[in-house]
């Protein structure tokens, strides 16, 4: 007899839990670019003041009809065991749901009707969507009558049957289309119809939101209804060359816009007023012709006028806000160290105080009860949470709201870390490093070296749907990332060190973050890497084609910069290449020559794959046909992708799957993780 021995129940129990436990293992899989393009992304999130119920929008991927589809999702945050409702009104499309001050009504876009979008209304059943108004964009010279005067031109346009435009200046095309002279305006609707649409930027010469990605927080309503609070840039004939966005006020019943940013020549953006009406919070650049300026915080006194800056010392650059209920403080969202962090503004002493530790705060609400919040990170997308009460930190131990994705928890991600090292002028430089899905201690991996874009811009611990480090992962690659000189969430100094030297520092910056993770991660395989880039890194990928090119087995650009000169006369946002060349194009062409990867083509060997869409007007087609040529002519094994219906962005789902299955194949041709998908 065997004593002391595990009561059989208990025995029998335990074998089930591990045999469980081994099955729940052995239905794990690889997360893979193909489950990434049919997952369910979570936005828009809008809560009742009360904080009982809140509101999100869910996109699905419909692949057959190679699109997105919204519907939006209401959920009873007092019972949170409930799951989330979709509300019937979904079928006939949905975008940027909100709730009504009454917390009652529902407010969304939609483009049921005609085929332009339009606000509608309806109730937490969701099942009957009322229209609210008509929109459409104006022309600024119909002045006095810009609805009937636009619909008139409109007509007669289209009764022309010539296709030709005359242009008088410039933007001719912004981002991925043709200007026509038409601008986006703001108009007063009373909801219960009473009244005709009111002009509030009459004649006004720019676009209220502005384009291509302004939206609401392009303006605000005061809280006693009387006045809008709006950011735009007048656009004259100097938009190309303009970073002055100025904050208006206009009376809610129409009339004169006042400028209250005139003194500020570059950008200042988000106007936002404080619960009780006194003082008026945006944000603001410094420097006229930079998009890539420090986003600070200014307070303006209503009554006054006077305006002061609220924690001018903290080396951040905002890129979302809110006040507080109480107006005692701002909440905003800003990069830090390769993590994008909530924080507390107090506003009587500017001292700033961080909410939330790790991740990616992709949208967040203060409720009575506590914070609601969108967060993602490296391994996840976005996900609904409520935060526990009286957490020091929002995201410790805050519980999951929705069922959204659940299937992601038979998926496999790789671990990934965060590291520094030493990198241009000896300053601290920061990266990631993600371990293949499945990894086996002792082995070696091919590794994908990835580049961001901005070149103000960062890959951190955050989600992506178009170049995410998982999919990587999950094909049998490690990962490397590094934020090189430039990148944002480390300080102005450290964003502005890359202007103007596109081609030494983070050059520097990434030999060396490459060298430090080859030391310090010996499961990286240094004879099988790749680099891969889009936008600024499509550009790097071009620049060490010819500067740096014996680590890599194979290279990917896309949308990548490859003749500076040409990019200068034409990319639509001037600003920009003149401020990152330190000059004109036609003033000072030899700048344009100092980081110009069409100089060094007689030094490329190496097999590139070469993306680019017709639509890009960021970074024209004509770049990436340049570098397949230059290819070509040296007869270096390459290949060119092209979209013709996509802009700087792949978003099409069909298009999205065809770019990952051929960078997959063309990865697995020369360095082989040798995965199937």
């Amino acid at each position: 007899m065997i004593r002391n021995s595990v009561p059989f129940r208990a025995l029998v129990a335990s074998v089930l839990l591990v045999l469980s436990f081994a099955t729940a293992l052995a239905q794990t899989s690889p997360f893979t670019y193909q489950d990434m393009l049919l997952l369910d992304r979570i936005s828009d999130l809008s809560v009742t003041a009360d904080g009982q119920f809140a509101l999100f929008s869910v996109r699905a991927t419909d692949m057959e009809k190679n699109k997105g589809v919204r519907s939006i999702w209401l959920k009873n945050l007092s019972v949170p065991s409930e799951p989330e409702v979709r509300l019937p009104i979904s079928d006939g499309g949905v975008a940027d749901a909100r709730f009504g001050p009454d917390g009652k009504t529902i407010y969304f876009l939609s483009a049921r009707e005609g085929g332009i979008m339009q606000l509608w209304k309806t109730d937490h059943d969701g099942r009957v969507a009322e229209q609210v108004t008509v929109s459409l964009a104006v022309f600024p010279e119909c002045k006095g009558d810009e609805i009937a005067c636009t619909v008139k031109r409109n007509a007669e346009r289209a009764a022309d049957k010539s296709s030709g435009t005359v242009y008088t200046k410039v933007f001719v095309r912004h981002w991925d289309t043709w200007a026509d002279g038409t601008r986006n305006h703001l108009f007063h609707v009373p909801f219960d119809g009473t009244a005709q649409p009111v002009a509030l930027t009459d004649g006004y010469d720019g676009d209220v939101p502005s384009k291509p990605f302004g939206g609401a927080e392009d303006f605000s309503i005061s809280p006693d209804s009387k006045t809008v609070y709006f950011a735009g840039r007048e656009a004259g004939t100097t938009e190309p060359w303009s970073t002055n966005f100025d904050v208006y006020s206009v009376p809610f019943t129409g009339g004169a816009a006042t400028n209250l940013t005139a003194a500020n020549k570059a950008w200042d953006a988000a106007p936002r007023l404080s619960p009780d009406g006194k003082t008026l919070a945006y944000k603001a650049m410094k420097r006229p012709g930079f998009e890539a300026d420090r986003f600070e915080l200014q307070l303006r006194d209503v009554a006054t006028g006077k305006v002061a800056p609220l924690a001018a010392s903290w080396d951040r650059s905002v890129d979302d806000f809110a006040w507080s209920h109480d107006g005692k403080s701002i909440y905003a969202v800003a990069g830090d160290i390769g993590k994008t962090r909530l924080f507390r503004i107090d506003v009587k002493s500017g001292k700033v105080t961080p909410l939330s530790k790790d991740g990616h705060m992709d949208a967040f609400v203060e409720t009575p009860k506590g914070f609601v919040f969108l967060k993602s990170a490296l391994n996840s997308p976005a996900v609904l949470f409520a935060a526990k009460p009286k957490a020091m930190m929002i995201d410790e131990g805050a519980t999951n709201l929705t069922g959204v994705n659940a299937s992601l928890r038979n998926k496999e991600f790789g671990a990934y870390e965060q590291f520094n090292f030493p990198g241009w002028n000896n300053e601290t430089v920061h990266g990631y490093v993600v371990k293949p899905a499945g990894y086996v201690e002792g082995k070696k991996y091919p590794v994908a070296f990835l580049i961001h874009g901005g070149p103000q811009g960062s890959f951190g611990d955050g989600w992506s749907y178009r170049w995410n480090p998982q999919t990587y992962a999950g094909a049998g690659y490690a990962v490397v990332m590094i934020d090189f000189h430039g990148s944002t969430g480390y300080g102005q100094a450290f964003c502005d060190a890359i202007s103007q030297h596109w081609g030494d520092r983070p050059l520097e910056d990434l030999q060396k973050g490459w060298t430090h993770a080859l030391k310090t991660y010996p499961f990286l395989d240094g004879d099988r890497a790749a680099a891969l880039g889009a936008s600024y890194g499509g550009f790097m990928v071009n620049w060490i084609a010819g500067n740096w090119k014996s680590p890599w087995k194979c290279l990917v650009s896309h949308d990548g910069v490859f003749d500076q000169r040409a990019m200068g006369y034409t990319t639509e946002e001037q600003w920009f290449t003149e401020w990152e060349n330190g000059g004109s194009v036609y003033q000072d062409p030899t700048k344009y020559d100092q980081f110009n990867p069409a100089l060094h083509v007689n030094n490329w060997s190496v097999p590139m794959l070469v993306i680019h869409s017709d639509l890009d007007h960021r970074i024209p087609v004509e770049q990436g046909i340049g570098v397949f040529t230059a290819l070509q002519a040296k007869n270096i094994d390459s290949q060119f992708l092209r979209f013709p219906d996509e802009n700087h962005w792949v978003l099409k789902p069909q298009n999205s799957r065809l770019w990952h299955k051929t960078v997959f194949e063309w990865l697995d041709g020369h360095i082989g993780a040798g995965t199937k998908r």
